[in-house]
């Protein structure tokens, strides 16, 4: 009886966890993928008929905002993961020197992860608008009747949120970052100053290798973050001017809320997570073998 308990112990803690797993992501995630298969406009009395793959075949060849969602979520995941990525090391490896004020800045940078997307939203939306204090700042320079529309142009609105994004996303992988580059001895870098190495062949040689675990798992998060992104987008430009910041997400949404095209909706989202697995797999692949080194 003591063995049966001991073997038993581990799957009665897991088992509420697992419940909850099933019932709220298993489940509505599996019926999601058999929706994708049909056309239904949501309403219970409404005919569901079976189209098979017709609704993933008509997203790409004949749904142009589904490509350019598509293409704009993959320029935002590519934009992420390089400059998000860049700058939040940049910023860690300085504030990880011994400088005045570093605690200070350290808030700075990590406090808009604290907010919600929606109030970074409206708050950058203020900024952004023709009256706002971008503009406002602009017209000290004398640049007044030239400031644009950041959001009202369709040449410049996704720009304007990808700005805003790195304002909001950058303090979790600084962070990240902070913690990794902690960790790290001063041995090396005593001995490459010994040797003459220059900062840059420290950087290279030394710190980079060495976050390398850290690294992974920033990109890892960045890509997920940079794939599901909503919040801004849908709140302060909601998919327009004329569609250009429309991402899989957003279009998704309106889709099947907007439009009552269920199984469209349905289909663009299990497409957002077989492009994710893409990289997730890997990822966790990778992960067990170093815990298992």
């Amino acid at each position: 009886m003591t063995h049966r308990f001991r073997v038993l112990k581990p799957w009665l803690f897991l088992f509420p966890a697992a419940v909850i797993y099933l019932i709220v992501i298993l489940v509505p995630s599996l019926y999601t993928l058999g929706l994708s298969f049909f056309t239904w406009n949501g309403a219970a009395t409404a005919q569901i008929t079976f189209v098979g793959w017709d609704n993933y075949i008509k997203l790409f060849t004949e749904d142009t905002v589904f490509q350019l969602a598509l293409t704009n979520t993959f320029l935002w995941t590519v934009g992420s993961v390089l400059v998000l990525t860049s700058l939040a090391l940049l910023l860690a490896v300085v504030l990880n020197r011994q400088l005045k004020g570093r605690t200070f800045f350290r808030s700075v940078f990590y406090f808009p992860t604290i907010l919600s997307g929606i109030v970074v939203a409206f708050t950058w939306r203020w900024m952004f608008h023709p009256e706002g204090v971008i503009n406002g700042f602009l017209s000290l320079f004398g640049l007044g009747d030239a400031a644009p529309s950041w959001l009202a142009d369709p040449s410049l609105a996704f720009g304007s949120v990808f700005v805003t994004s790195l304002w909001f996303g950058i303090g979790q992988p600084l962070v990240l970052f902070l913690a990794g580059l902690q960790t790290i001895p001063k041995d090396p870098y005593e001995a490459a100053i010994i040797d003459g190495a220059t900062p840059w062949q420290q950087f290279a040689k030394i710190t980079l290798p060495m976050l390398r675990e850290t690294l992974i798992i920033v990109l890892a998060t960045i890509f997920i973050g940079g794939m599901r992104v909503y919040d801004l987008i849908f709140a302060m430009t909601g998919g327009g001017p004329a569609e250009t910041t429309q991402v899989l997400a957003s279009w998704m949404y309106y889709q099947t809320f907007q439009f009552n095209h269920v199984g469209v909706g349905s289909a663009i989202s299990w497409l957002l997570v077989a492009i994710s697995m893409v990289v997730i797999v890997p990822y966790v692949r990778f992960s067990t073998r170093q815990a298992e080194q």
